[in-house]
């Protein structure tokens, strides 16, 4: 059997990366239904960082999104001290064009209603839960929470951390938590020192900070703070209020400060900080997963939503043409995983370096992240940074960097 058009993949997830194989299995030839169990695409989370390796991703397939015209452009992050006095700045700029390709700050909004627009026709259908699915030497019937069911060649999992597809092929699991919360928010917010692409992270101790501005007079500002596993999972059920958050951020830099107290506490989204074991197995048959219901990770590389959007890329690369879709669908697996774990690892160790309470550990940290050569600091930032050509791709399809 050939991979073509009228071939049907079914994607359960309307996420950043079910949203994004859905383009890139119809720049294939492939017809596709995206099934969400949320009745409205209501995105949470704030924004992302989409970096240089995504948007290098998806010129393999020639989808052009133009965040050119759409998103603010991350050309330095500065790492600053809770009262905001320098530690490093890291800068993109020069790493970014000689891989051919911007980082950009983007809501997640945005980037749904792009990518919606992408994929034009292709149905999507809201409040259907999945609840499992049957291989049957042919392709895969997927069942849904009311009763209907659905039938397509591959099945996709990009149903995020929770994932029904991920259970069904793995049984039940517990996540990885890791004792701190999330605070989320994108409010309309100035302050002399936010000025144009300003990003700063911002660290104390067992607590972080984060401000990118993402133009047209918003930013996006996330925190941290350690707290037991249990009251973050449900931090605003168990009394979360905003005076919390206010006083977490007492005496850090002026715009901090400044920013929480701008934010409604109603626009603040929070959220438990986890992950799980890396799973080595993603899929059986017609059936495999990505992004986080493959390989949810922690925020402290701001790879989540690029990794999700890498697996879609390379999956359509594996099924273009494929006689036999089980096997393009273990092919794209063996491709992602070791590039997929090593972030998934990393982000959890600096995850777990950046909270830190321990004194000797935060001097540590500090001083290692201030006087590291550039050198070995550039060379760790592009591994991230460069998308490799997928191995099913043909020459003419990987993106071409533009000379330094």
């Amino acid at each position: 059997m050939t991979v073509g058009r009228g071939k049907k993949a079914v994607v359960v997830g309307a996420g950043i990366g079910g949203l994004t194989a859905a383009a890139a299995l119809r720049r294939i030839g492939m017809d596709v239904e995206v099934h969400e169990r949320a009745r409205e695409l209501r995105p949470a989370g704030g924004a992302i960082s989409l970096m240089t390796n995504a948007v290098l991703a998806l010129r393999t397939l020639d989808i052009d999104l133009r965040f050119e015209e759409h998103a603010e452009i991350l050309e330095e992050l500065h790492f600053l001290t809770k009262r905001g006095k320098p530690i490093r700045t890291l800068r993109f700029k020069e790493i970014c064009a000689r891989l051919g390709a911007p980082s950009f700050g983007i809501t997640r909004t945005l980037l749904q209603q792009l990518l919606l627009k992408e994929i034009d026709d292709c149905p999507v259908r809201l409040g259907a839960a999945a609840t499992g699915f049957e291989p049957d030497g042919t392709g895969v019937r997927v069942r849904f929470e009311d009763g209907s069911e659905t039938y397509g060649d591959v099945l996709i999992g990009a149903d995020g951390f929770n994932s029904a597809i991920r259970r069904g092929l793995t049984g039940p699991e517990q996540p990885r938590e890791t004792g701190y919360l999330c605070w989320v928010a994108t409010p309309r917010f100035e302050h002399p020192r936010i000025t144009k692409q300003y990003g700063a992270h911002y660290w104390g101790r067992g607590k972080r900070f984060g401000i990118a501005n993402i133009g047209g007079g918003e930013i996006y500002w996330w925190g941290t703070k350690n707290m037991p596993a249990a009251r973050a999972r449900d931090w605003r059920a168990q009394g979360g209020r905003k005076a919390e958050i206010v006083r977490a951020y007492a005496g850090w830099a002026d715009e901090v400060v400044a920013a929480v107290e701008a934010t409604p506490f109603e626009e603040i989204t929070a959220f438990p900080a986890r992950d799980r074991p890396f799973l080595e197995r993603w899929g059986k048959g017609p059936v495999t997963l990505l992004g986080d219901a493959a390989h949810p990770m922690m925020t402290s590389l701001g790879q989540g939503a690029c990794m999700a959007i890498e697996d879609a890329v390379v999956l359509a690369h594996h099924l273009r043409g494929a006689d036999d879709p089980a096997r393009a669908l273990r092919a794209y697996e063996a491709e992602r995983r070791p590039r997929t774990k090593k972030i998934v690892e990393g982000a959890h160790a600096l995850s777990a370096l950046e909270q830190t309470e321990n004194p000797l550990r935060i001097l540590g940290r500090d001083l290692f992240f201030r006087f590291a050569p550039d050198s070995a600091v550039d060379k760790q930032n592009a591994e991230y940074l460069e998308f490799p050509a997928p191995a099913a791709a043909s020459p003419d399809s990987c993106p071409t960097k533009e000379q330094p």
